[in-house]
Order: structure tokens, then C-alpha cells, then sequence
């Protein structure tokens, strides 16, 4: 349901294109990295996986679980909450694991929030956190990196900038881009897996950035 309303309302709200390096596959059971910078890039980048054929499971905070609808069609889905600093966290690696296990798809957001920046303009994935990489080691799975760009152009900033960006955006049109990167495996401790990663993350968020023309700038 989450995958079919994104597709409808993204084409609503602006302009989606996708693109694939050469060997990005979604095998059973892969963990999908995204990089985080909107409430509005989940739904862009579902909505490319849709148009490629991928309905993940989604890892996202449990916050979205309080609201009523939204929160029954996210359980009936079987959508993972993340409890951020609470002692369920561990819970969510936990159902994301069996998960994969089912050879579902799990897509992730490492860098575990929102950047803190009001302004619309884009920025490379900040820091990521180590739930990924402790995922990937315990199940073995390998790893999609999808880079997402063009979904602060609908909504960024506080809470009256969002709204009118989102209420404007159909009249606007702002121009959204999603690369998938071929698959990688993480090796090595949890550091250098996370900091594996944060790289390849940031290459294909690279790449989108270069196919709408934005800087491409250095990772923090």
C-alpha cells in the first residue's frame, strides 16, 4: 500500500527519474541504504524502488506508528519501528534480521535522522550510525546503495516552510533523482563496515546529484 500511494502522489509533487549503475541488483534478502535528507525523500525513494520492481520493508522511526491509520498500515505491512535511545532499539536489527532472512528487502536510514540545515540545498550523508554495518555482519546480506537528491526541493526547513513547500510543489515541479549502486558485501570491523557503507552511499548520492546538475559536495 506504502509503495503504490508514493507512486501515485510523487509524480504529483514534482519530477522522478531513476538510474541503475551497471550490476545493481536487489537479490533476496539485501539490506537497502538510503541516504536521509527530507520527510518527503522515503516516499521519492520508495517510489523508485517501485518503479523497479522492489517493495522493501522499512525501517523508520516508531514515532510514524502513533498515528492512527498510518500506524495500522505500517504494522499490517510488517514495517520495522525504530525506538531511537530507548532499550527497544535492539528490537528493530532484531526484526529486520528475520526479515532478511524471509529474503525480504530491509530499507535503511543509517544516518538514523534529519540533517539540521533549514535551507533546500543538497549535502553528502552525514555520519552513519552502526546499526547497518552490525546488520550486515550478523546476517550476511549484501548491501544496496541508493542515493536520493531533489526531496528537500519539496519539503526542508521548519514546520511553515514544509507545509508551504509541500502545498506549492505541484505547481512548482521540483525535479527528483534516484541512483541504485551495485550491491556491495561489508567487511571488517564495525567501523570500517560502516564507514564501507557511508561511501558507497555517498557515491551514488554523488551520481544524483550530478544528474540534476547540483554540487556535489565532499562528505562531511
Amino acid at each position: 500500500m506504502l509503495s503504490r500511494t508514493a507512486s501515485i502522489l510523487i509524480p504529483v509533487v514534482g519530477r522522478l527519474s531513476v538510474t541503475c549503475d551497471p550490476g545493481a541488483v536487489f537479490a533476496p534478502g539485501s539490506i537497502v541504504a538510503a541516504n536521509h535528507t527530507s520527510l518527503a525523500d522515503p516516499a521519492v525513494v520508495i517510489a523508485a524502488l517501485r518503479r523497479l520492481g522492489v517493495t522493501p520493508v522499512i525501517m523508520a522511526t516508531a514515532g510514524l506508528w502513533r498515528i492512527p491509520v498510518l500506524g495500522r498500515a505500517l504494522t499490517r505491512e510488517g514495517h520495522i519501528p525504530v525506538h531511537r535511545r530507548d532499550q527497544r532499539a535492539a528490537g528493530a536489527l532484531d526484526l529486520a534480521a528475520q526479515a532478511l532472512r524471509q529474503e525480504r528487502l530491509v530499507l535503511i536510514y543509517a544516518e538514523g535522522g534529519l540533517p539540521r540545515r533549514k535551507d533546500g540545498a543538497e549535502a553528502a550523508p552525514g555520519d552513519f550510525r552502526t546499526g547497518l554495518a552490525r546488520l550486515a555482519e550478523r546476517t550476511g546480506a549484501p548491501v544496496v546503495p541508493v542515493g536520493q537528491v531533489g526531496a528537500r526541493r519539496v519539503t526542508s526547513g521548519g514546520t511553515l516552510k514544509q507545509i508551504a513547500g509541500l502545498a506549492t510543489a505541484p505547481l512548482r515541479r521540483p525535479a527528483m533523482h534516484v541512483h541504485v549502486g551495485a550491491p556491495i558485501l561489508l567487511t571488517g570491523d564495525s567501523t570500517v563496515r560502516t564507514a564501507q557503507a557511508r561511501t558507497a552511499v555517498t557515491a551514488a548520492w554523488r551520481t544524483a546529484a550530478t544528474h540534476l546538475g547540483e554540487d556535489a559536495a565532499p562528505a562531511a
